[in-house]
């Protein structure tokens, strides 16, 4: 079990499906919890169209980070997949 500190975060279903996959490797997000190099992100599922979390989650670890380009206080992470995931039956 993974203990805190760590960021929760929302993320849709189409995205999620991408980070398990390994498709997607990054977020583009708010800078409002000061986010950082070395520090674990849970990446909660969440169906904005249905009944919201899903139970589904995984933790990564912010690799990259930027805020070149980007929209006043938002920043782009890359991150790396820890291979800890919680899946729903």
């Amino acid at each position: 079990m993974i203990k805190p500190p760590y960021h929760k975060l929302k993320i849709w279903p189409e995205f999620y499906r991408a980070v398990i996959d390994g498709r997607k490797r990054f977020e583009i997000r708010e800078d409002d919890r000061g986010f950082a190099v070395g520090q674990l992100v849970c990446l909660e599922e969440f169906d904005h169209l249905g009944d919201g979390y899903t139970g589904r989650s995984c933790l990564v670890e912010i690799t990259y980070l930027t805020s070149w380009a980007q929209q006043e206080n938002h920043v782009v992470f890359g991150f790396e997949f820890t291979g800890l995931s919680k899946e729903v039956a």
